[in-house]
C-alpha cells in the first residue's frame, strides 16, 4: 500500500513540474553576501534593443557619475543622499524606475526604495 502512495505521488509530481516550471517569474542573477540575487523577469526596463541609444542619450545629457564603494548590482539598494535620479524619457518606454549612472554604470533603480532592477549594459 506504501508503495501505491508513493508511486503515485511520484506521477503526481511529475505530471506537475512544467506547470510550475511555467509559473515561474524570477531568474536568479548572482550572488550577493552569500545569498542568490533574485530579480523579476517582468520589469519594464530598457530594452535590449534601445540600450544602445539609451547610452548614447546619457552620454548626451551629460549625466554625472556618482561614485559609492558597494557594487552596483541588481537587487541592491542605493544610498540615502548623495545620487540624483532622472526619469527615463518616454522613447524608450513608460516605465515606473528612474535612471542614474553610480560607480559608470547606468542603472534603473525602483524610486521609493531606491533598489537596483536593471543594470543597463
Amino acid at each position: 500500500m506504501r508503495n501505491r502512495i508513493l508511486a503515485v505521488a511520484a506521477i503526481a509530481g511529475a505530471l506537475g513540474a512544467p506547470i510550475a516550471a511555467q509559473a515561474q517569474s524570477e531568474m536568479t542573477t548572482g550572488m550577493r553576501g552569500g545569498s542568490p540575487v533574485i530579480i523579476n523577469e517582468d520589469v519594464d526596463g530598457i530594452a535590449v534593443d534601445q540600450r544602445p541609444a539609451f547610452h548614447e542619450y546619457i552620454i548626451r545629457e551629460r549625466v554625472p557619475n556618482y561614485t559609492i564603494p558597494d557594487r552596483v548590482i541588481v537587487g541592491g539598494v542605493l544610498p540615502e543622499t548623495g545620487v540624483t535620479y532622472y526619469d527615463v524619457p518616454q522613447s524608450f518606454g513608460v516605465t515606473p524606475y528612474r535612471y542614474t549612472v553610480v560607480n559608470g554604470r547606468t542603472i534603473l533603480v525602483e524610486p521609493r526604495t531606491r533598489r537596483i532592477v536593471q543594470v543597463v549594459e
